[in-house]
């Protein structure tokens, strides 16, 4: 297929446009940038590169204008490191809405017949969700905590933009946790700043970032239109343990550990450290013929860890 990425210069585009290009089909992909920088990172990759701001409508249409495109995947977000505070989301919530329905537009003006956008697992709810594992059948959008509703908000609706349009077959990947590869990094670089105390508190899901790209590989290849899938690996586990994995690994400082409440001051750091998500990927395994290479964080920051020479 030919592919226009939003988000291929970003930490993910970096793991995800490799993917579909040594994919088995040889996807083509054209990635979104709006720097020579990213067009430089694009293109190192293989990819080919149009430059436009996704918040632009008529910029966006113009840049693609004479393209065709079998598919487009939105891997957008504003997230430069990881949010601490509500408003933190603000700009990647105004991607998920306007930035998606410009993409759409962008999907329509070019042929496009597959669309998969990234969404996320804590759509499901913010805080502490229960012991049985999530499925796709749960309840999806605005959270009852009303500090935390605009980003349910924004997710549900960057999902009903992807199912909206009769002839485009919509794919919403909900992803859990990333680590892997440069985020991986990004955690080593605030373990070793000595900025990334630990709660001993909560249960998330994760995906290592190979991991992710290999399962929306096989949402673009094989998934259904009109749903969603959870995208996390076998294991649930405290954040903490995840970064005291990558400290030992990395050999950075080892974190302190601090009291739950020394963490409400930044209330979204507070909500995903100490909430609890047991999300099910049994639907992406079975629909999409998908299994994560690292079922655990146990493996996948052992990987990392090797790959940086450590």
């Amino acid at each position: 297929m030919r592919i226009l990425l939003a988000g291929a210069s970003g930490v993910f585009g970096r793991v995800l446009t490799p993917a579909l290009i040594d994919a088995a089909a040889g996807h083509e992909v054209v990635g979104i940038t709006r720097t020579p920088d990213g067009v430089r990172v694009i293109e190192g990759m293989g990819a080919g590169a149009v430059v436009a701001d996704v918040l632009d409508r008529d910029g966006l249409l113009a840049a693609v204008r004479g393209h065709r495109f079998d598919a487009v995947i939105s891997q957008l977000t504003a997230l430069k490191k990881p949010p601490m505070r509500n408003k933190d989301m603000d700009l990647t919530n105004t991607l998920r809405t306007a930035g998606t329905e410009n993409l759409m537009a962008a999907a329509k003006a070019t042929g496009a017949h597959r669309f998969l956008t990234q969404s996320m697992i804590f759509g499901y709810g913010y805080g502490d969700l229960g012991a049985d594992p999530i499925t796709e059948d749960a309840f999806f959008g605005p959270s009852p905590r009303k500090t935390f509703a605009r980003h349910g908000d924004a997710m549900l609706r960057n999902e009903q933009i992807a199912f909206s349009e009769p002839g485009i077959d919509g794919i919403a990947l909900r992803y859990g946790l990333f680590y892997g590869a440069q985020a991986t990094y990004a955690y080593v670089d605030f373990l070793q700043a000595g900025k990334l105390p630990v709660v001993k508190a909560g249960t998330n899901s994760f995906i290592h970032l190979a991991d992710a790209a290999s399962a929306t590989v096989a949402a673009l290849e094989h998934g259904k239109g009109g749903e969603a899938y959870n995208v996390v690996d076998d294991t649930p586990t405290q954040f903490a343990n995840v970064a005291l994995e990558v400290a030992k690994a990395f050999e950075t400082k080892t974190p302190r550990t601090v009291p739950a409440w020394m963490t409400k001051p930044m209330p979204y750091l507070n909500c995903f450290i100490t909430g609890r998500w047991v999300i099910s990927n049994a639907k992406a395994k079975e629909q999409l013929g998908w299994q994560p290479q690292y079922p655990s964080f146990h493996e996948g920051v052992k990987a990392d860890a090797k790959a940086a020479g450590k």
